[in-house]
């Protein structure tokens, strides 16, 4: 009778299809010498993969745990800890509006009812055409200015219901 092993890392890798560009491999291992536990690089090389596929897919996970030279586990951990490390695809402009306390006094429910309006979307959904993932974050650090969303890396506050339709005609 033959003995059934488990796949090594590398035949998972090739199992469920996902495969590390090699740049961003390199950027990954470059990313880890800078510190002396390669787990301090896991946020980069998350964001690194995030940045070539517009999310990181499951795949993703033992990919770079193998690069870090750490456990599926610890990257795991850390992408799904962190709101701005999306584990599903998401649009071309991702909207984060902001609910923090501040936001939420100053007039969070109605941006979020406005957003929703005219994109014909809810929180944590995507538009039909693929443009815009709507996402509730918690601070966007514009106490100041609520209530406030993110488009890309663009903050915007105190935002209107009035002011939307300029604001989101910007990124097509």
């Amino acid at each position: 009778m033959m003995k059934q092993t488990q796949p090594s890392n590398q035949q998972t890798l090739a199992t469920d299809g996902f495969r590390l560009h090699p740049e961003d491999e390199a950027a990954m291992r470059e990313e880890a010498g800078h510190y002396e536990q390669p787990q301090a690089a896991c946020i980069e090389a998350l964001k690194i993969v995030q940045r070539r596929h517009g999310w990181v897919p499951d795949g993703a996970i033992p990919a770079i745990a193998r690069v870090l030279g750490v456990g599926p586990a610890s990257v795991e951990g850390v992408a799904t800890f962190y709101s701005l490390i999306f584990r599903q695809p998401v649009g071309r402009h991702v909207i984060l509006v902001c609910d923090s306390s501040s936001c939420f006094l100053t007039g969070f429910d109605q941006l979020h009812q406005a957003l929703s309006d005219q994109l014909g979307i809810g929180l944590g959904q995507t538009t039909a055409d693929g443009r815009f993932t709507l996402l509730p974050v918690c601070c966007l650090g514009a106490c100041d200015g609520g209530p406030a969303m993110m488009i890309d890396d663009d903050v915007y506050g105190p935002v209107g219901a009035d002011e939307l339709p300029g604001l989101l005609e910007d990124y097509s």
